[in-house]
């Protein structure tokens, strides 16, 4: 998982044709004088002092399990090893791995484990990974998998036939409450990545994740990573939809 790009400060030159960014960024520091917050300033690595860290992760492919799919797999008894941290407080790749077998018995051989487990399982593929497993990826927000597809989860210990649950995970930008309140949105809205560079390119609709403690953290796929050269790319940012 990934790649990680500082959010660039794009500033006005003083002419009438400010940019979108420039123009957003303006009203913000109106907004925080209106409430008595002294407007940004200084910048830190080409960030604003004051503004959310924006990091960009490619998802690769993965899994999430259920404590009895857990014992099933690898063995009675047995819980989830963290491997390392995820960027999320929290939240751990594994050490354990598992094979998927899709229709005609194409497979992945070893796919990740994340933790910790939840109360349904649940496969996260690319969409050449669906071709791959010759599944029909249908996109859905994480926890969401009534009416898709399924597999079979192959471990050392057993196997475990999934009547639904692997999906293409709906691209996403998770955040705390005050990083939604400075972009000016809510659970559930829409932003813009723009990513910058070489094979820059602007991938729309990201569902807003908002709670009381996540870091400001955009996951996309593989493929959209790979499309945008994100580990090349030299800026990006997010963007309120209207």
């Amino acid at each position: 998982m990934a790649t990680a790009h500082p959010h660039p400060l794009l500033g006005g030159n003083g002419s009438a044709g400010l940019d979108r960014s420039t123009v957003e960024r303006l009203v913000r520091e109106i907004v925080l004088r209106s409430r008595g917050t002294p407007p940004s300033q200084a910048t830190t690595n080409g960030r604003a002092a004051g503004e959310p860290k924006l990091v960009v992760s490619i998802s690769a492919r993965h899994c999430h399990l259920t404590d009895e799919h857990v014992e099933r797999l690898f063995g009675p008894g047995r819980t989830l090893t963290p491997h390392k941290d995820l960027y999320q407080d929290g939240f751990y790749a594994a050490e354990e791995t598992v094979m998927i077998i899709g229709p005609k018995r194409k497979m992945l051989p070893t796919v990740r484990v994340l933790g910790p487990t939840r109360k349904a399982s649940q496969v996260e593929l690319a969409f050449t990974d669906g071709i791959s497993l010759g599944i029909d990826l249908p996109v859905r927000a994480s926890g969401k998998i009534s009416g898709t597809p399924g597999c079979v989860l192959v471990g050392p210990a057993g196997a475990v036939e999934l009547s639904e649950g692997v999906i293409r995970a709906e691209r996403h930008v998770h955040m705390n409450h005050a990083d939604a309140g400075f972009f000016g949105v809510k659970d559930g809205d829409r932003m813009s990545l723009v990513i910058k560079g070489t094979c820059g390119l602007v991938l729309r609709d990201l569902l807003v994740r908002a709670d009381a403690t996540s870091k400001l953290e955009v996951h996309i796929d593989t493929d959209e990573g790979n499309a945008a050269d994100l580990d090349h790319a030299t800026g990006v940012e997010l963007v309120r939809q209207t």
